[in-house]
């Protein structure tokens, strides 16, 4: 039963991928380099999309939370090992936002 509801999941998260804006909002978080953490469905190095959108979705003040996260980086927030900050030559504010707000949709 649990590999069902992850199989699931990965194709819920899929069929948002399939979108033009979440398809350029994961173009710019590939390009800014997330992927090398994070991933859609599945924990990496980082906790995946779907578990970042999962914590924060419905609380007021999450975007402005996870883009600060982003912009000074955090320790102890998804277990011992800490996220670098990434400073706007790797992402610029914009694109923080559009990112934010797709992670924040994310199924």
């Amino acid at each position: 039963m649990k590999n069902i509801h992850r199989t699931l999941l990965a194709l819920a998260a899929l069929a948002t991928l399939a979108s033009a804006p979440a398809l350029a909002s994961q173009k710019i978080a590939t390009q800014a380099g997330c992927v090398a953490c994070h991933s859609v469905d599945k924990k990496l190095i980082g906790p995946s999309w779907h578990d970042i959108a999962v914590k924060y979705r419905g609380k007021a003040d999450a975007a402005a939370l996870m883009a600060a996260r982003v912009r000074q980086g955090s320790t102890g927030v998804w277990g011992p090992l800490p996220m670098a900050p990434i400073d706007a030559s790797k992402i610029s504010d914009a694109d923080l936002k559009t990112v934010v707000s797709w992670l924040l949709k994310t199924p």
